[in-house]
C-alpha cells in the first residue's frame, strides 16, 4: 500500500526532441534503477487542449514510445502504458469531481498560464479545467508517493495531496473507526504504543511533521499488523479516517538546459529543435546553419562565444580542453565558425547513434511496441483496481 511508487507521464506530441531528452529522459533512465517507475502516455491531457482535432494522437503516442525506448527507458525495470488504455482514471476522476471545490481548480497557477498563451483555442470547456483533477487521479490511482516534476509543476502535486487530504478526510470514516483505531494501538506493544501516542499528541496538538514521519517508521517496524490496522493507525495518527489515498511528495528536477538552434530554450514553438533520431544529414545541416556571433561578419573578424548560441551547445556537449579551444580560436579569429561547430555536430551524432539503434528495432516490428504497452495496461490496471476498489467501498458504492 504504501511501497515507494514512481509516476509520471507525457502528452502525446509527437517525435521528442534533445531537450525532452536532456530534461525528462536521461531523469527517467535512473529513477527505473532506484525505484518501481509507471510512466504513461498522457492521451487524455492531449485532448483538454487539442479536442478539435484528435486524429494524431494515436501516432503522435507511438512515436513517443518508440523515442523512450530509444533513449533507454526498459520496459523490463519500468511499466509503460497508456493512459486511455486504464479507464479507472476516468472514473477516479469523476468521483473526485463530485467533492471538488470549483474554486480549488480555478486557482491552479497554470490554468490562466495556459488560456493566456493558447489565446487562439476556446479553452472555456470543462476538460481544460478539470485537467489538474485528471492529474491528481493519475497520481492518487496509483498510490504513487514520487512525482518527479519541475519548479513550476510543484502547486500541482500540492493540489493532489490537498485533495486526498479531503477524500481522506470525508470518507476514510468506517463505522467504530475510533474504536478499532485504539484496538490496534494495543497491538503495538506497550513500548510501541506509548511512542505511537506521543507522537499523534505531537502532530495534533502542535502540528510537528516530523512526528508523522517518526510514527510512521515506528509502524513500519512492526510485521504483524494487517493492513486494514496500518491503514486506521495512519489515519488515526493525522486525525482524520482510513488512509485511503496516499498523499504523494515531489521529486524535484531541474530544468532542462538544452539550447535550442536559435539559443533560446529548444521547443517545438520555437521551430528551434533537433529530434531524437533526426538524420545526420539533417542534424549536420541545422547545426551548420546556425546564427553565430554577429561581429564576426568574416572569417578573420574575432568573435565573443558568450554571444553566440553554437557556444550553448559547447556547454552541453564538449569537454574543457574543447571549451577553452573554442574560446581561444573565436576570441582570436584563429578558428572559424565552421571549424567551431564541428565539435557539436560530431558530439550530437555520437548520442543519437545508440538511440537510433534501439528505436530501429521497433521501426522494424511495429508490434514488439504494441505488446510492451498492452503488458503494461494489464499491469497499471491491476494497481488501478485495487485502489478504486478502495474508493468506492469508502464512498459507498461497493455494491454487494
Amino acid at each position: 500500500m504504501y511501497a515507494e511508487r514512481v509516476l509520471s507521464g507525457m502528452r502525446p506530441t509527437g517525435s521528442l526532441h534533445l531537450g525532452h531528452y536532456h530534461g525528462v529522459l536521461k531523469n527517467w533512465i535512473e529513477l527505473q534503477h532506484e525505484y518501481p517507475c509507471l510512466f504513461f502516455v498522457a492521451d487524455w491531457h492531449a485532448l483538454t487542449t487539442q479536442y478539435d482535432n484528435p486524429q494524431g494522437i494515436e501516432k503522435a503516442s507511438m512515436d513517443m514510445v518508440i523515442d523512450w525506448l530509444a533513449a533507454g527507458v526498459d520496459p523490463n525495470q519500468a511499466t509503460l502504458f497508456v493512459q486511455s488504455r486504464v479507464p479507472e482514471h476516468a472514473e477516479l476522476h469523476l468521483l473526485m469531481s463530485m467533492m471538488t471545490p470549483l474554486s480549488w481548480l480555478e486557482r491552479v497557477p497554470t490554468y490562466k498560464d495556459q488560456q493566456e498563451k493558447l489565446a487562439d483555442k476556446d479553452l472555456t470547456t470543462y476538460g481544460f479545467l478539470g485537467y489538474p483533477l485528471l492529474m491528481s487521479a493519475d497520481i492518487l490511482i496509483y498510490r504513487a508517493d514520487k512525482v518527479p516534476v519541475g519548479e513550476d509543476q510543484i502547486p500541482h502535486v500540492e493540489f493532489t495531496r490537498e485533495l486526498a487530504r479531503r477524500f481522506n478526510h470525508m470518507y476514510g470514516r468506517e463505522p467504530g473507526f475510533e474504536d478499532k483505531a485504539r484496538e490496534a494501538v494495543k497491538k503495538l506493544g506497550s513500548k510501541k504504543a506509548r511512542l505511537y501516542e506521543e507522537m499523534r499528541t505531537r502532530f495534533q496538538q502542535n502540528g510537528d511533521r516530523d512526528a508523522i514521519e517518526q510514527a510512521k517508521a515506528v509502524l513500519d517496524e512492526v510485521q504483524h499488523l494487517s493492513m486494514a490496522d496500518r491503514e486506521r493507525l495512519f489515519g488515526y495518527l493525522e486525525g482524520t479516517g482510513k488512509m485511503i489515498l496516499v498523499e504523494p511528495g515531489y521529486l524535484l528536477t531541474e530544468a532542462s538546459k538544452m539550447p535550442g538552434l536559435d539559443g533560446q530554450k529548444m521547443s517545438k514553438s520555437y521551430n528551434n529543435t533537433i529530434t531524437m533520431r533526426e538524420s545526420e544529414e539533417s542534424v549536420t545541416k541545422k547545426v551548420r546553419s546556425m546564427p553565430t556571433d554577429p561581429a564576426r561578419v568574416r572569417r578573420t573578424d574575432p568573435g565573443e562565444p558568450a554571444k553566440c548560441p553554437v557556444w550553448q551547445l559547447h556547454q552541453v556537449y564538449s569537454n574543457d580542453a574543447c571549451k577553452e579551444w573554442v574560446q581561444q580560436g573565436c576570441r582570436t579569429a584563429g578558428i572559424g565558425c565552421i571549424e567551431c561547430k564541428q565539435p557539436v555536430i560530431d558530439a550530437i551524432l555520437r548520442e543519437q547513434a545508440p538511440m537510433r539503434e534501439r528505436a530501429q528495432v521497433y521501426l522494424d516490428d511495429p508490434t514488439l511496441v504494441k505488446n510492451i504497452i498492452a503488458d503494461g495496461c494489464e499491469k497499471a490496471r491491476e494497481y488501478a483496481r485495487e485502489t478504486m476498489r478502495d474508493v468506492r467501498e469508502a464512498m459507498g458504492l461497493e455494491y454487494h
